[in-house]
């Protein structure tokens, strides 16, 4: 790769139960590509049903990566998602394929495109140093963790708000862990990118009933059975045991939620999951926007703009 080429890289994003796998496989057998996941919760094993999650004999023969990668009790932050995905992007590649990330994790995919940086991906968050923040700012105002990061990182400080203490303590924390400034984070991903992301809709009516019926056939698959094992391994203090489809029900095993309940919760979660991924991918990202499900003659159109991409 020259120093002015970029990796071309196609992202099928948006919400649940709205059809980016369906849609991956197509593209990936006609663009000779390989798919990565971009979602949260498809890197942890034992974890299929709850997930959608695609198996290996659904794959076509056509390469996934991230899926399967963690067991339910280790944590997978979105600095090892971009990381991970980076190297992967690179090999990809560098075989004379076409990267293709598909999910609904709106900030894995920001932060891939955007070139955040994080630190060592691997690098657990120092809490107890956060927590020194955060007791301070509870006694003295949040105005003392921000004057301290003016002083180390004018630049990071005039770009976040005093009164963002989370975000503001994180800067601290990236300097503390590193030894680098936030401010000095380099946009190395963002530079040898050249993306191009489709984003999946449909009328909202039709995707709520989409999401409802997924619901159903996932709890007469096994989804119950699924979530037990995950309760018996610790459940809701997992980092897994927070995933929509899991941690609802978790009460119904503690005999606090009736199975009607619990279904119509998971199917309440999901919708409005669904709701804030849309939302996300409107305010946050750069997408086009195409309804496949209610107008399949688009597929023609993302043929010829993807053509006119590659090309």
């Amino acid at each position: 790769m020259t120093a002015t080429t970029k990796h071309k890289v196609l992202l099928i994003a948006g919400p649940t139960a709205v059809g980016k796998t369906a849609l991956s496989l197509a593209l990936a057998k006609q663009l000779n590509g390989e798919i990565i996941s971009g979602d949260s919760m498809q890197v942890y094993r034992q974890l299929d049903i709850g997930t959608a999650k695609i198996m290996p004999a659904e794959q076509a023969g056509i390469p996934h990566h991230l899926i399967d990668i963690k067991d339910v009790n280790q944590r997978f932050t979105v600095a090892e998602f971009v990381s991970r995905a980076t190297t992967l992007i690179n090999g990809i590649s560098a075989r004379g394929k076409l990267p293709i990330i598909v999910g609904g994790t709106g900030f894995y995919l920001q932060s891939l495109l955007a070139g955040y940086q994080f630190g060592p991906a691997d690098k657990a968050p120092d809490m107890m140093y956060r927590q020194v923040w955060f007791d301070r700012a509870a006694v003295e105002g949040p105005l003392v963790a921000w004057t301290a990061l003016q002083e180390r990182d004018p630049r990071a400080a005039a770009a976040i708000a005093p009164a963002n203490l989370v975000r503001v303590v994180r800067a601290l924390e990236y300097e503390h862990t590193t030894g680098q400034r936030f401010s000095d984070q380099a946009d190395t991903v963002s530079e040898t990118l050249d993306a191009y992301t489709l984003c999946l809709t449909a009328d909202r009516t039709l995707l709520y009933n989409r999401i409802n019926q997924r619901v159903d056939q996932m709890v007469a698959a096994g989804l119950a059975q699924e979530a037990r094992w995950l309760f018996d391994q610790g459940g809701a203090t997992l980092p897994a045991g927070k995933g929509i489809g899991y941690h609802e029900w978790f009460p119904y095993f503690d005999g606090e939620r009736s199975l009607d309940e619990t279904v119509a919760a998971i199917k309440q979660d999901s919708r409005r999951y669904a709701k804030r991924q849309l939302t996300w991918f409107r305010n946050k990202m750069t997408v086009d926007w195409v309804n496949l499900l209610e107008h399949p003659e688009l597929r023609a159109s993302i043929d010829q703009q993807l053509a006119s991409w590659l090309s």
